[in-house]
């Protein structure tokens, strides 16, 4: 039994657990599950009693079992065993004290993460506060190559996400043209199927890599149908040059998406061999927070180390990106802006500690007690902690998937305002058709007719 009294008031938790759900900030996800602090008072309880926990304490005691869970065991399996006993005996406030520390390096930082579970990961982030998660991201630069490299210093990518209702070619080129126009797309260029069938992902599967070879754009295309969907357009021929699948933090949450470490490892194989992209980092995940109370398989842990788990369970597979969405399922997870801006910046920080070129769409729906400027804020935010690249979605309205996320125009403030470039080979393609020129959009920006 856990203890700490606070006020003349003694509180207990009964497990790690329970304190890691107790010490996580307020989420309405916690809430529905009834595993959320009581009062701000036993927040705080737990928060003392969590900095006082020793990394092997947590390493011993995970929120789901090694043998009753595929996550838990890829991410114990794929800890350093060395780098682990070398802390050990830190406590969870000494880990906390190490990653902000001015002498700590990136290269420290990326050594530590071999040794950290994603509960650990979890812990550490609960004991730091919005400045905090700022600070320790920027240290954080981890990088991956596809078709381009991502996650560079000074670099900032972009997602073209040229989403139609009913996947209709013209409607999906206009998109995806402005986008370009913009500047986005050096990430992925990224479509969300209306119909799922592997005849119609192929035909968008085609129809976007024709195009990139037309214009020559240094880039990947991607269509985010289901793994296995992708996986037998890719046996059929399509071109596929970045593979996508969304993931979750426990087995069973991923058996509601229908997907195992079996069919990931065969995706992996598959883009080895027949993907068009350079590689070697060819998989791109999506994750975020409160899906698994969706499903109603959080199994009693809470949201925040559920999100890391994702992150620990997704490293395995080296991915070129993951994409956050934590605000994209509604009020029931993430109630209000506040949750939202919250969530945003522990995904980012959490994901990169776990060597991840992370992603974040501050996205809301428009149910939730959320809007424009909350929405803006997260990105500033997490733009300044060294997010690796955003959602361009025309408008910032998904007509397809109806929710608010990042537009092209708010994709080039993000640039602008931080002094922030294009990845690299994507930029001397964009300064090649006129659209930039020193890191600035030119007058052609917007101009649909330079694909003429």
């Amino acid at each position: 039994m856990f203890k700490c009294t606070l006020k003349n008031v003694n509180y207990q938790f009964g497990s790690i657990r329970e304190i890691l759900a107790k010490a996580s900030e307020e989420k309405s996800g916690d809430k529905m599950a009834g595993i959320a602090a009581q009062s701000y008072l036993e927040r705080m309880a737990a928060k003392v009693v969590l900095s006082e926990l020793t990394l092997k304490d947590i390493f011993e005691n995970p929120v789901i079992p090694y043998e009753k869970d595929e996550v838990t065991r890829i991410i114990y399996d794929d800890i350093n065993q060395f780098i682990y006993k070398e802390i050990a005996n830190w406590t969870v406030g000494e880990l906390r004290e190490y990653i902000l520390a001015h002498q700590t390096t990136t290269s420290d930082l990326f050594r530590i993460s071999r040794g950290l579970t994603s509960e650990m990961i979890s812990g550490v982030v609960k004991l730091m506060s919005s400045i905090d998660l700022v600070i320790a991201s920027q240290k954080i630069r981890p990088t991956a190559h596809c078709n381009t490299t991502i996650g560079e210093a000074g670099r900032l990518a972009f997602r073209c996400q040229p989403n139609h209702p009913t996947d209709n070619p013209e409607g999906i080129l206009a998109s995806l043209k402005e986008g370009l126009s913009f500047g986005s797309g050096d990430a992925v260029i990224g479509v969300n199927p209306n119909n799922d069938s592997v005849e119609s992902v192929s035909r968008i599967l085609h129809m976007t890599h024709d195009f990139m070879q037309k214009w020559q754009i240094p880039t990947q295309n991607c269509v985010l149908a289901h793994i296995t969907t992708q996986m037998k357009a890719l046996k059929n021929g399509a071109p596929i040059a970045l593979m996508f699948q969304s993931l979750a933090g426990t087995q069973a949450a991923n058996d509601d998406f229908g997907v195992s470490k079996e069919i990931i490892d065969e995706a992996y194989d598959l883009m080895a061999e027949y993907g068009t992209s350079t590689g070697p980092n060819q998989l791109y995940f999506e994750t975020g927070q409160g899906s698994e109370v969706s499903l109603d398989a959080h199994l009693g842990v809470d949201m925040q180390t559920l999100e890391a788990r994702t992150y620990g369970y997704a490293r395995h597979w080296k991915p070129f990106m993951v994409n956050n969405v934590s605000g994209f399922i509604g009020p029931e997870t993430l109630y209000d802006g506040k949750q939202v801006i919250r969530a945003d910046l522990e995904d980012l920080f959490m994901g990169k500690l776990h060597g991840i070129p992370m992603g974040i769409a501050p996205t809301y729906t428009n149910h939730m007690q959320a809007d424009q400027n909350d929405q803006e804020i997260a990105g500033m935010l997490t733009a300044l902690a060294g997010a690796n690249f955003y959602m361009g979605v025309p408008g910032g309205d998904d007509v397809m998937l109806s929710y608010q996320d990042t537009s092209y125009h708010d994709d080039a403030s993000l640039r602008e305002m931080l002094g922030l470039r294009p990845l690299r080979e994507f930029e001397i393609w964009l300064e090649k058709m006129g659209i930039m020129k020193d890191g600035r959009l030119t007058e052609k920006a917007g101009d649909l007719s330079i694909f003429k």
